[in-house]
C-alpha cells in the first residue's frame, strides 16, 4: 500500500481552517475583534509570502485555547464545523480521497494548523492519520503553547519521517498533494508530487519540474 499525503488548507479545503477559526472566535466574542483580526490577517499574509515566524504565530493562535475548558471548546468547534468547515470542503475532495482508498493507499493529512482545529476535520473527511502542530496540554487543559516540532515547512518532513518509522511505512509509490510553496520540502519527498490549485510560486515550480497540476475547487 502506498501513502497518499494531503495538505489541508487550500488543498482539501477551499479555504484556511486556521484563519477561519480566528474569524469564528471574533464572531463569538472570544477575542478582541479588531486587534485579533488585524494580527490574524497579518500572519496569514506572512504565511502566503513564506515569511511566517511559526513560533510567533503559534503563541498568538494557541493563546485563546488556554482561556476555555475542553467542554466549551468542543461545543464551539462543533458549531465551527457546521458553519465554516463543511461548506469549505473543496468539491473534488471526496472523489480524490475515495480514489486513493479504492487503490488501497494509506491516507495521511499533514498540516501546520493545530490539532485542536484539524482533528475533527480529518475525522469528517474519513482520514485516520493526521500530522498537525500539537498544542501543549496539562491537566486536561491547553496551555497556550505548542508541543514538539511544529508541522510547518521542513518541520512537516521531520514529522513525516518520525511517523514513517513509528508506523513501519516508507515513501515508495507515494503521492503528495499541496497548494503551497511552503510545502516544497514535503512534496519533494514523494514519488508522485501533485500541485493542487497552486499558489503562483508552486505553480511555477510544478511547471519547471513537470509535476501534475490539478484543481479540487473547479470540479463538476
Amino acid at each position: 500500500m502506498a501513502l497518499a499525503i494531503f495538505d489541508l488548507d487550500y488543498t482539501l479545503l477551499a479555504g484556511d481552517s486556521d484563519h477561519a477559526w480566528g474569524e469564528f472566535m471574533i464572531e463569538r466574542g472570544l477575542v478582541d475583534g479588531p486587534a485579533y483580526r488585524s494580527a490574524n490577517d497579518r500572519y496569514f499574509a506572512q504565511y502566503q509570502a513564506g515569511t511566517l515566524d511559526i513560533q510567533e504565530f503559534l503563541a498568538f493562535a494557541l493563546a485563546p485555547l488556554a482561556k476555555q475548558d475542553r467542554t466549551t471548546l468542543e461545543r464551539l468547534h462543533a458549531e465551527f464545523m457546521q458553519q465554516s468547515i463543511l461548506p469549505m470542503i473543496a468539491p473534488g475532495t471526496p472523489a480524490l480521497l475515495n480514489k486513493h482508498r479504492e487503490q488501497g493507499d494509506t491516507l495521511v493529512i499533514i498540516t501546520a494548523t493545530n490539532r485542536f482545529v484539524t482533528g475533527p476535520i480529518a475525522r469528517a473527511l474519513g482520514v485516520e492519520h493526521l500530522l498537525a502542530t500539537d498544542p501543549e496540554e496539562r491537566n486536561g487543559r491547553y496551555t497556550g503553547r505548542a508541543s514538539g516540532t511544529p508541522c510547518y515547512r521542513e518541520g512537516k518532513v521531520v514529522r513525516l519521517k518520525e511517523w514513517l518509522v513509528a508506523h513501519g511505512k516508507d515513501m515508495r509509490g507515494s503521492f503528495c498533494y499541496s497548494d503551497s510553496h511552503n510545502d516544497l520540502p514535503l512534496l519533494q519527498q514523494a514519488d508522485h508530487p501533485v500541485a493542487v490549485d497552486p499558489d503562483p510560486i508552486l505553480a511555477r515550480e510544478a511547471l519547471a519540474r513537470g509535476w501534475p497540476v490539478i484543481s479540487l475547487r473547479d470540479h463538476p
